[in-house]
């Protein structure tokens, strides 16, 4: 099949808890299957007002912010405030840190396998 849809994922589509209470992550398709020597996963990232989150990345990444606001902070100390419309791009091995004063949703595409995140 060569294209897949998910009609209103930004709306209807509810990622699955992955850390502590307040961080939701989940890939919607992979192209692990068709493609597994440089497999493109995407999915929706929501984190709510609790509990930062630091994650080291095991692959190249990027970030579209769809809603809310994140205090994105680098290993080097580069802070940003994103805001809906930003996009940002992570290096394999950076170290981010992510806070919200309420909640940030975004979309990712990485280049990893579907769960391996």
């Amino acid at each position: 099949m060569p294209m897949h849809h998910h009609p209103l994922a930004q709306t209807h589509f509810k990622p699955a808890l992955l850390a502590g209470d307040n961080v939701f992550l989940q890939d919607i398709y992979s192209s692990d299957k068709l493609d597994a020597d440089k497999p493109i996963s995407a999915g929706f990232y929501r984190l709510e007002k609790g509990e930062q989150l630091v994650y080291t990345y095991g692959y190249h990444e990027m970030k579209i912010i769809l809603e809310g606001e994140y205090q994105i902070t680098d290993e080097t100390g580069l802070s940003v405030t994103a805001r809906p419309g930003d996009v940002f791009y992570f290096e394999k091995g950076a170290t981010i840190t992510f806070t919200t004063p309420d909640y940030g949703l975004a979309f990712y595409t990485g280049q990893r396998a579907m769960g391996v995140a």
